[in-house]
């Protein structure tokens, strides 16, 4: 566990060196979402319909931004080397880089939706649901993410490659959360949609390190 922490610290480090990556992230979440109402219109039956939907998908889109970093300066520096050495099993190794970029990306998303969602002309009760749902759906996306940027590791054009793998990836997360978010605006409930995240989570905790850690060692071969 040591080593695992010292990895996880070595991380956020990293991230706090560039700040300017996560930085990027939360503007182009707000900066994007704020164009909706000035291409549909102030209209606050409008906006307060598909505000969940804008959300969900800037937080994604948002997500994407920072994982072309994830293993590729690892990779060209000799550092991914020298951590596949230490000791750990190479799934440790992703699952402390998801756990780094859901602290510096993930979780600064969830705060910032709140106050979009009120921008947005949410409905207030529908807002708790919302963000119970991005919990678990922006550490589902690093743990997606994190696996597809392993195993476009390497590869030609994996810049490219990462969303075109990723987002398929991420459409039942996409799905569900925003789901969750109408539910509450409708007066119905949101626990199946947040229990179905909930139960995809749990799925991905296992596997996505896994994928990633059998990738960096087939990059690093």
């Amino acid at each position: 566990m040591k080593q695992w922490r010292a990895i996880l610290v070595r991380e956020l480090r990293l991230s706090l060196r560039h700040g300017a990556d996560t930085l990027a992230a939360l503007l182009f979440f707000v900066l994007t979402a704020s164009l909706f109402p000035l291409a549909i219109g102030p209209a606050p039956e409008t906006l307060g319909r598909i505000a969940p939907g804008i959300v969900w998908v800037c937080a994604l889109l948002a997500a994407l931004l920072p994982l072309d970093r994830q293993f590729g300066a690892d990779l060209e520096d000799g550092s991914l080397d020298q951590l596949l050495i230490s000791g750990l099993p190479a799934s440790a190794i992703a699952a402390a880089k998801v756990v780094a970029h859901w602290v510096v990306t993930g979780f600064p998303l969830v705060l910032t939706a709140a106050p979009l969602a009120v921008m947005l002309r949410m409905p207030l009760e529908a807002i708790p649901a919302l963000l119970a749902g991005l919990l678990p759906g922006t550490l589902l996306l690093s743990l997606l993410g994190t696996a597809g940027a392993a195993i476009v590791l390497g590869a030609r054009r994996g810049g490219v490659l990462l969303p075109l793998l990723v987002l398929p990836l991420t459409m039942p997360v996409l799905i569900f959360g925003v789901a969750a978010a109408d539910a509450a605006s409708g007066g119905l409930s949101a626990r199946p949609h947040l229990l179905l995240l909930a139960a995809m989570l749990a799925a991905a905790l296992p596997l996505c390190p896994l994928a990633a850690g059998a990738a960096l060692r087939g990059a690093v071969e």
